[in-house]
Parts: structure tokens; C-alpha cells; sequence
């Protein structure tokens, strides 16, 4: 076992980066952002068995809930997941499936309404179809609303003119009809910051599942919590063998850890927060570190 996880992280670290050319955003969309040095860093597919999980080691919570939402709040979600992207050899297998679990979880579990999420996938997970997401979902969300958004796909690195003072930019990786074509696109974090800059709806839940993930710890504010699936120079995985066929952070995240309530351990009361799921995702994941940027006071329960 120990010797397979080892020869997929280093065919990941080997073989599937690669560098497009940063993409032009589209003129009634998001601005321009050029970037050079653009390395996608693509989500490793793991074919074989996984370790068994279910164990939770306790680190971001804190085992007392936080403010509540009120009775009359209301919850928006963006979640996306993408498969199919341009060409072949940058496919995934099951990011759509991640995506599909966290609507079903906040609907299921956490009484989003189904119209209040917005679920992109594949072709329609474009960077103008995420960005007027964003911003619908930030003129409806009022103070005292919740918003959560979801990614599972491959991230990038790169210096992107993204308003930020980094170095090197991390990226989630979308796609954009550029000249009729479907292009790769990327949404920058300096990006992603600006997106969510002046939202009325201060209480915001970012999950990230994709390599270089820990870049989007600058999302963090108060009221917020980034969870992220690897370090910001690390891997993210996927294979059959978690549920069938999911990212090993969501499915610990949020199958196991939310909906099957395997993460309500601080305190046990059948209520599982995001520390809670993020706490036992850690716990469980292999060869990928999941990290979280914590912005709420105590544990937030959506």
C-alpha cells in the first residue's frame, strides 16, 4: 500500500504539470487577469485500494458551536465540479460527483434550498458562468445569510496581475469558450478575493478540493472558514475506492464526515460542524495534507 501511494505521487509530481498560456477573460465577464509561468498541477486519480477510515483526530474544533444562523437566514451555495476538460489528457473522473455530494449534503443535511444552490459542472463551469454565480448569489445573500462555495477540479500556480502581492498566484482551474473554442481558463486567489470582497453576507464557508489548495488560505476573514485539501504546494487525490468514486477530502469531508455524521465527535449531538468535518478528514486522508484557515469564532454549524 505504502508503496503505491508513493509511485502516484511521484507519476503526479513527474509527469501531469503542464503549462497553457493564461486565458483572456470574456469583456462582459470577469476583468483581464494576465499571468505567465501558468503550471497546471492536476489532481492525482488513484486506481486501487485506499485505507480504511474513521477515525478523527480533533485539531481546528473547538467542540462550542458559534453564533447561529437566524430562524428566517437563508443559505446560497456555489459548487462546482469539473471532469471534462478541454482535451483528454487533463480529464478527471469524479470532481462531478464531489460536487453532486455537497449540494445533496447541504440540501439533505443543512436545509440549503435547492433553488439557492448553484451547481456548475463540466462546460457549464466556465469563468463568466462562475463569476455571475458569485455575483447573483452576492446580491441576494444579505447580512446574517450564509454562503458556501465549493470546488473539486485541478488547481494551477503561476504570476497572475491578480491584485495581490504574491509571488506565485495559486489558481482553481475552469475552462472559458475563448473564439468559439473551449479554453482552460483560471480563477486566481487574488481573484477569488475580489469576488468576495463586499458581500453583505459576512459568514462564508470556502471548501477547496485540488492540489496547490492551501493557496486560498487568503480568503480568510472573520466570520469565514477555508478548508482547504492540500498544502499550498501539495497534491489532491481521487479514486473509486472512496464511495465509489469521489475526492478523497470530500468524501471524508463531506459523505462520510457530514452526511453519515462519522465527524460528530466534539461535542457528540448528531450536528456536525465544518471543523468537525474538516477535523475528521484530516484524520482519515493519505499522502495529501488537508489544511484550514479558520476566521470564525469557535465552530461554525451551517
Amino acid at each position: 500500500m505504502k508503496k503505491l501511494w508513493l509511485s502516484v505521487l511521484l507519476v503526479a509530481l513527474l509527469v501531469l504539470t503542464i503549462s497553457p498560456p493564461a486565458v483572456l477573460a470574456k469583456s462582459d465577464g470577469p476583468r483581464q487577469v494576465n499571468a505567465t509561468d501558468v503550471q497546471i498541477v492536476k489532481k492525482v486519480t488513484l486506481h486501487g485500494p485506499a485505507a480504511k477510515g474513521g477515525k478523527t483526530v480533533p485539531t481546528a474544533a473547538s467542540g462550542i458551536l458559534g453564533d447561529l444562523l437566524s430562524n428566517n437566514a437563508k443559505k446560497y451555495a456555489i459548487v462546482i465540479g469539473i471532469n471534462d476538460y478541454p482535451g483528454t489528457g487533463s480529464d478527471l473522473q469524479y470532481t462531478v460527483a464531489d460536487a453532486h455530494e455537497m449540494s445533496y449534503v447541504l440540501t439533505t443535511t443543512y436545509g440549503f434550498s435547492a433553488g439557492n444552490v448553484h451547481e456548475l459542472t463540466n462546460t457549464n463551469a466556465t469563468k463568466t458562468a462562475i463569476y455571475e454565480a458569485i455575483r447573483a448569489v452576492k446580491q441576494s445573500a444579505g447580512p446574517g445569510d450564509e454562503v458556501v462555495f465549493f470546488f473539486s477540479g485541478h488547481g494551477a500556480k503561476g504570476k497572475a496581475d491578480d491584485d495581490d502581492k504574491n509571488n506565485v498566484d495559486q489558481a482553481i482551474v475552469v475552462q472559458e469558450v475563448v473564439q468559439g473554442t473551449l479554453q482552460f481558463a483560471f480563477i486566481w486567489d487574488g481573484e477569488l478575493v475580489q469576488w468576495f470582497s463586499d458581500f453583505k453576507a459576512k459568514r462564508i464557508v470556502f471548501v477547496f478540493d485540488s492540489c496547490l489548495a492551501g493557496g486560498m488560505a487568503v480568503l480568510k476573514a472573520p466570520d469565514r472558514v477555508v478548508c482547504m485539501a492540500s498544502t499550498i504546494n501539495s497534491m489532491s487525490l481521487e479514486g473509486a475506492a472512496w464511495g465509489g468514486g469521489h475526492g478523497q477530502f470530500t468524501y471524508y469531508f463531506a459523505e462520510e464526515g457530514m452526511e453519515m455524521t462519522k465527524a460528530d465527535v466534539r461535542p457528540k449531538d448528531n450536528q456536525v460542524t465544518v471543523e468537525e468535518a474538516f477535523d475528521y478528514a484530516k484524520a482519515n486522508c493519505k499522502s495529501q495534507t488537508p489544511t484550514i484557515a479558520d476566521g470564525f469564532k469557535n465552530d461554525l454549524l451551517p
